[in-house]
């Protein structure tokens, strides 16, 4: 796990957020990226798709609550190494790590 630790996080319009490191490196998430980044347990296995009767991977309906644009709802924090968030799907049980919130890295202060 990195050293690092948001100093602020805020929100940029309706679907974005932009996490302030302690090391000056800004992270600025979509909300939907963020979503489909999600590291949960019923997430890693839908993004394993459902094989059909031929072996392929059947393609999944997409019900009308994600298809509208995906919010951030509300974020808090787990110990000292991670946030759970919450989307306007109502999709909360995610964990997300410092390390995977950092990887949308959009610039740095010590440029």
């Amino acid at each position: 796990m990195a050293s690092e630790v948001p100093v602020e996080i805020s929100r940029e319009g309706a679907t974005r957020i932009r996490i302030r490191w302690s090391d000056g490196m800004e992270s600025l998430w979509e909300a939907g990226d963020l979503r489909k980044a999600c590291p949960c347990a019923t997430c890693r296995e839908k993004k394993g798709g459902k094989e059909d009767r031929k072996g392929g991977r059947g393609l999944e309906v997409i019900p009308m609550k994600e298809a509208v644009q995906m919010r951030v709802e509300g974020m808090r924090p787990v110990g000292n190494y991670a946030y759970a968030i919450e989307f306007s799907d109502g999709h909360s049980s995610g964990i997300f790590g410092f390390d995977v919130l950092r990887t949308s890295q959009v610039r740095s202060s010590r440029d």
